[in-house]
C-alpha cells in the first residue's frame, strides 16, 4: 500500500506543474473594455491559427452579391464570429479558447467611408465578455482599404489555445 501511495504521489508531482500552468489574461488597468491587454500562453500548449473568415450571406432574398445580401458591420461581425465559433467547435475548441484576434474593417459607405467600430463592437460583445463566455482575447482592429469582395466589411482571424 505504501509503495502504491508513493508511486501515485510521484506521478501527481510530475504532472502538477502542467496542471497548474494555464493561460493568463491580463486586464486593461482601470478599464472595462472587453479585450485583454495581454495574454500569456504557457509552454507546452498547442496554438491553433485560424485563417481569416469573411461574412456569409445574411439575406438570401437580397440581390446576389449586393451589399444588402451581407448586411451592415454588426450583421457581418455576428456572421463571421458564428462561423469561427462553428469552426472551433469542430476542432474541439470554443470561443473561450481564443487568445488573439485581428479584425479588418472596411470603411462603410453608409458611415462616410469610416469603419463602423460601434457596429463591430455590438456584434463582438455577443461572443466575448459575456457571463457565459467571459474570456477575453488580446485584439487589434484596423480599417483596411478593401477585402476580397467589395461587399465585405469585416474579416477576422483568430489564434486559439488547445486547453
Amino acid at each position: 500500500m505504501l509503495k502504491q501511495t508513493l508511486i501515485a504521489s510521484l506521478l501527481f508531482a510530475a504532472t502538477a506543474p502542467a496542471l497548474a500552468a494555464d493561460v493568463v489574461r491580463h486586464k486593461i488597468p482601470n478599464s472595462n473594455f472587453p479585450i485583454s491587454a495581454a495574454v500569456e500562453v504557457p509552454a507546452g500548449k498547442t496554438l491553433v491559427f485560424l485563417s481569416g473568415v469573411v461574412p456569409p450571406v445574411a439575406d438570401a432574398n437580397a440581390p446576389k452579391d449586393s451589399p444588402q445580401s451581407y448586411g451592415d458591420t454588426k450583421t457581418q461581425t455576428v456572421g463571421v464570429l458564428t462561423s469561427i465559433e462553428k469552426q472551433l467547435k469542430g476542432m474541439g475548441l470554443s470561443m473561450g479558447d481564443v487568445v488573439k484576434m485581428q479584425v479588418f474593417l472596411v470603411g462603410d459607405p453608409a458611415k462616410g467611408g469610416k469603419m463602423d467600430f460601434a457596429g463591430f463592437m455590438a456584434g463582438y460583445t455577443q461572443f466575448f465578455g459575456t457571463a457565459a463566455q467571459p474570456n477575453l482575447p488580446s485584439r487589434s482592429a484596423m480599417q483596411v482599404a478593401a477585402l476580397a469582395s467589395p461587399n465585405f466589411l469585416v474579416e477576422i482571424e483568430v489564434t486559439a489555445v488547445r486547453p
